[in-house]
């Protein structure tokens, strides 16, 4: 009899185990609004820390935050109008 325990246990566990793994599979779909939320409500001392130290440590990692901001803006490789580039011609 108590082998039967035993093994309903153990089965009960797997079953268990089983199920959590495929609730904590399932994706949770969320909005571009609640991501730049959680994103904005997520930025702590330790994290503007790890940016800095980023930063010193690998100088290209400056220049991909520029990037990326340029891309996000819309800006990223669009020429700038300088002086009189263009003649007219009459």
């Amino acid at each position: 009899m108590q082998d039967w325990i035993g093994l309903g246990v153990f089965v009960l566990l797997i079953v268990g185990a089983v199920a959590g793994l495929k609730a904590l599979s399932k994706r949770r779909t969320t909005t571009a609004e609640e991501f730049e939320r959680s994103a904005a409500e997520n930025t702590t001392m330790l994290g503007a820390m790890s940016n800095a130290l980023q930063e010193i440590v690998d100088p290209g990692f400056a220049r991909a935050k520029v990037v990326q901001a340029e891309m996000k803006d819309g800006r990223y490789q669009k020429k700038k109008d300088v002086g009189d580039g263009a003649k007219e011609t009459k």
